[in-house]
């Protein structure tokens, strides 16, 4: 069974993932946006398994509770400790992989639908032709500087526009499928 990696995340409409510090305040919007997961439940039932990096993993932990009752891969060359995490309820494990290795590895212990989260990770993914679905919430704020959603890639990767939901409060939510 061939792999599907998923992006699903939010942005501001400059691009921005979060800002410079890491703060993700502004996808919240300023009030007037109607709160709810705006797909998210449902795309999380679709995956087997979540891959982030270790920045991700650092903000995930400033977190009031643990949000995922999925596996959760922290993607990093460099140790991570994960005591505190399962201490709070998380199964997660830490591998030190490229993409490829990742995707395959995880495979042969039949997790086939992975979610991608965090800037570099995802560029890491994008850059290793392995994302297939980018679902990406545009906030309707500009914040002018912070992590890129999007980096330097080598040559263009193409993608076809699935689906489009815009929410009351200004958000819209772009879904695509590779090429």
């Amino acid at each position: 069974m061939p792999t599907t990696c998923s992006v699903f995340c939010g942005h501001s409409i400059d691009g921005f993932i979060a800002r410079p510090d890491g703060a993700l305040d502004f996808l919240e919007g300023d009030g007037t946006a109607e709160l709810g997961d705006h797909g998210f439940d449902a795309f999380m039932a679709s995956v087997d398994a979540i891959v982030m990096g270790r920045n991700s993993f650092e903000k995930v932990m400033s977190f009031d509770a643990w949000p995922y009752t999925k596996k959760v891969i922290v993607l990093s060359s460099g140790d991570v400790e994960l005591a505190a995490a399962r201490s709070r309820g998380a199964d997660v494990e830490h591998m030190n992989a490229s993409p490829v290795e990742l995707v395959d590895q995880l495979g042969t212990r039949g997790m086939f639908n992975l979610y991608v989260d965090g800037g570099n990770t995802v560029q890491r993914f994008l850059r290793a032709g392995l994302i297939d679905r980018l679902i990406i919430t545009h906030v309707p704020v500009l914040i002018g500087q912070g992590i890129p959603l999007f980096g330097a890639l080598e040559k263009d990767i193409r993608f076809k526009l699935v689906a489009s939901r815009s929410f009351p409060g200004g958000l819209m939510q772009s879904e695509y499928a590779r090429r």
